[in-house]
């Protein structure tokens, strides 16, 4: 048996305090735990998920879903904890490849609009 895996285990069974992650990338899913008391900094979740999910080199945006359903985002350490503290009993976390930002002297066409307007 994997020892984090076994470590994950034991806290989901037996440490109150643990939060359980679901996270979802394309269509695959993995699941982990999180220490609800010191879930560390947003840097070091990013990079446990990227690890996770085997895209190390891939720059991706994660965002999660809180008690209403809304999908917020996950980019900084006030998020971070935020998410981590709403989660009840599960976070719901979603994984997207970041799309890179058109250039400026590219035109965008709007549906029904001829005209050219620059981003």
């Amino acid at each position: 048996m994997n020892r984090s895996f076994h470590k994950s285990q034991t806290l989901r069974f037996y440490d109150c305090s643990a939060v359980e992650v679901k996270s979802k990338f394309g269509a695959e899913f993995r699941r982990f735990s999180l220490d609800r008391q010191k879930p560390g900094k947003f840097e070091d979740f990013y990079k446990l998920v990227v690890h996770t999910h085997h895209i190390s080199n891939t720059e991706v945006t994660i965002g999660y879903a809180d008690v209403h359903g809304d999908l917020l985002p996950i980019n900084n350490d006030d998020n971070f904890c935020k998410a981590v503290s709403s989660a009840n009993p599960l976070l719901r976390v979603f994984i997207q490849k970041r799309v890179e930002k058109r250039a400026k002297s590219l035109p965008l066409l709007h549906r029904g609009n001829t005209q050219k307007t620059n981003a």
